[in-house]
This record gives C-alpha cells, structure tokens and sequence, in this order.
C-alpha cells in the first residue's frame, strides 16, 4: 500500500522541528522545510531535546549546592532561552485577543499586535509561576528532569493534534505556513510523546500525565473555536503552555 510523503516519517523532520520549535544552533541547510507539515510528528523530540538540556543544567546547579527553588528556576530559564520564549509569547498573545475582543475579527487582530496588554502578562505571571512552583515541588521530591521531559514531550505532542483538529483561523501566520497536518501524522506525535513520557516517568505516570495534558488541549481547542473559529500560532503556543502545566501538576501530586 502507497503511502503519501505526508504521511510518512523522514529522518530530516527532526531537523524541521527543531528549527521550527527551538532556538538550538543547527545547520541551516539540515532543514527541509517543504516537509514542514509532515514534520509535525517530531515535535516531541524538540521537546525531549529543550527539556534534557534545562534539566541537566539546573540539576548541576543543585548538584553544587542550590536549593530547589533556584534550581527549578533555571531550568524553567533554560526552557525559555532554549525556545526563544515563542510559546510564552502565543499564550500571552492569545490571552490578549481571545479575552481582550469583542468579536473575531479583533481578536485575531489583538493576537497580530505585538504589544502584550493587561491579560497577557497575567496569563505569563500564572504560567510561570505555576511552572517555577511545580518544578520546585519535583526537584525536592526527586526525578524532576524525568518529569521535565515528559512534559516538554506531551505538551509539544498535543500541539499536531489541535493543528489537525482546527481549522486556520487567519491567512497568514506561522501555523498557516506550516499547513494542516494529516491525523496520522498527529497520531504518530501523540504516540511517540506518551512513548517519551514512558520511558522518563514510567506507563501509569506517563499516561495520567498524557490525560492532563489531553484534556488542557481540549479546553483550549474549545476556547479557540468559539471565539476565532480556528488555531493560529499563538493558539498553539498556549495549548503547549497549558499542557506543561497540567502534566507537571499531575506529576507533582
């Protein structure tokens, strides 16, 4: 049986999703982005990638003799750094114009304005400090750069889902150029997260840390088709935030 270039994995899509997720110093010819549709399944590995890093950096910090709290802030930092902080940008962009106008059209065009209002840097100061807390927790108990990982794989493998699901909701933008991938390709990114998440956390804790993550990415998904009838790059960077927060808070109790 055929299958369409689509709908098949290659092994330069881990390239692509990298450079498309990441701020990771790579070749620029690596990267074929006419495959950027199909690379959609390697999302998690972008975040296996960020997350492996933050987490090594700060455990060494702790390793020196850093409390948890320090600790955990720096690998919250390093995720920020390591993705250039694009998908804090989306939530705060979108919790701007999903919250911030009265029909679609402003919406969308409040989300286009690279000014952060008053509900963006509310929804950056929850988020971070939802995140700072859930990885203090982790790095006291233990096994946060497990943890680390297998958020940073769920909430990057939810994002393929909600680009499949939903519709674009303008003509431009990062997700319109990156297209609409097949449920296929979602599935293939859904799986290998929980597979990540797996191996990082052990099955029972990767799959209720995949259902946390599943059920923010719903939310948002229901949130976004009410109010601009689709995902934009923004929407996407907030159904990654608030996954991360859900799988870490599951993971924390």
């Amino acid at each position: 049986m055929h299958v369409p270039d689509a709908e098949r994995p290659a092994p330069g899509d881990v390239a692509v999703a990298l450079s498309l997720l990441t701020r990771l110093p790579l070749n620029p010819g690596a990267a074929d982005f006419t495959r950027a549709t199909a690379a959609v399944w390697a999302y998690p590995l972008a975040g296996l990638a960020v997350a492996a890093i933050a987490g090594m950096i700060s455990w060494a910090a702790q390793a020196l003799g850093l409390p948890a709290p320090l600790a955990a802030g720096l690998s919250l930092a390093g995720l920020v750094v390591l993705t250039g902080a694009m998908h804090e940008d989306g939530l705060a962009d979108s919790a701007d114009g999903l919250w911030g106008g009265w029909d679609r059209a402003r919406r969308l065009e409040i989300m286009k304005d690279s000014h952060t209002g008053s509900y963006g840097v509310i929804a950056l100061i929850l988020s971070l400090g939802a995140r700072w807390m859930a990885l203090s927790l982790l790095w006291q108990q233990g096994g946060a750069v497990a943890a680390l990982i297998a958020a940073a794989a769920l909430s990057r493998g939810a994002m393929p889902a909600l680009m499949a699901a939903l519709p674009h909701a303008r003509a431009d933008g990062l997700s319109r150029s990156v297209g609409r991938p097949t449920p296929r390709m979602a599935g293939l990114a859904a799986l290998l997260a929980v597979g990540i998440a797996g191996l990082s956390i052990g099955p029972v804790e990767a799959i209720t840390a995949a259902l946390a993550a599943g059920l923010a990415a719903w939310a948002v998904a229901r949130i976004a088709r009410a109010r601009i009838g689709g995902q934009t790059g923004d929407i996407l960077g907030a159904c990654q935030q608030c996954c991360e927060i859900a799988a870490l808070w599951v993971l924390c109790a």
